[in-house]
């Protein structure tokens, strides 16, 4: 090994997964700052959760009525939810976490009808929310919350970045960003290519593409845009040698 090379212990997960992880664990510690409970944001078991991306664009808004912990690292770490396995969410993208945890409901079954129809309602106003703030109008779910004419207040949420500084560096440039989201948005059009898929699915197909057409625009306009591509040069043959006869 050259002299100076730090050497790399292979039993240690990559440095980028060890600070996701890090990161992640801090958020979900966060006390919550909810009435009369003092509760780590991921101890709570009802709630809705958001996850947006670099651009802190929201990229994706769901529901749980598990431990919130639970919930998360199943999406960003053990990738074993459908949107992560069917590349509609791509754990890559996550910059930022919200979550607007409900502590009156900590007790309370996942089968209680009112507290369920309550969390429907939560989560039809934070997506309605979110997509109007999307410069796309749009998230990448592939269902939408049900609807209902329930209304229930907003309550406090709790919003953490996930990515180091370090991290940033490293996934932040928008060259490394492009490429991720072409890959996602090629595993995404094989899945819709290879089975018989819902409607949804091939909507986020459509707004991954013009996620990706949009990131692609602002970098090559960042560079000069048509402005900076140079003309084609006039390639010389021979017949426009110089005559020294």
């Amino acid at each position: 090994m050259a002299k100076g090379v730090k050497r790399i212990d292979v039993r240690d997960p990559p440095f980028e997964t060890k600070e996701l992880r890090s990161q992640l664990a801090s958020y979900l510690k966060q006390k919550a700052p909810t009435p009369n409970s003092q509760l780590q944001v991921g101890a709570y078991r009802w709630g809705i959760y958001a996850f947006f991306d670099y651009d802190d664009e929201p990229i994706y808004v769901g529901q749980t009525k598990e431990k919130v912990s639970t919930r998360i690292r199943r999406h960003l770490t053990n990738q074993r939810t459908d949107a992560v396995a069917m590349s509609v969410l791509d754990p890559f993208e996550v910059a930022r976490i919200e979550v607007w945890p409900l502590p009156q409901f900590q007790q309370t079954s996942k089968e209680d009808a009112d507290a369920c129809r309550h969390l429907d309602a939560l989560e039809r106003t934070i997506y309605e929310r979110e997509v109007k703030r999307s410069k796309f109008e749009a998230v990448l779910n592939e269902k939408d919350p049900p609807k209902t004419s329930r209304r229930v207040p907003i309550p406090d949420s709790v919003s953490g970045r996930i990515v180091s500084d370090d991290v940033l560096e490293l996934r932040g440039h928008p060259d490394l960003r492009i490429a991720r989201r072409s890959l996602i948005i090629s595993r995404l059009a094989q899945v819709i290519s290879e089975r018989e898929v819902q409607p949804g699915l091939r909507r986020v197909l459509l707004v991954q593409a013009k996620r990706l057409t949009w990131l692609a625009e602002q970098r090559f306009s960042s560079l000069g845009g048509n402005a900076s591509v140079p003309e084609e040069g006039h390639e010389e043959t021979d017949d426009d040698e110089p005559d020294t006869a």
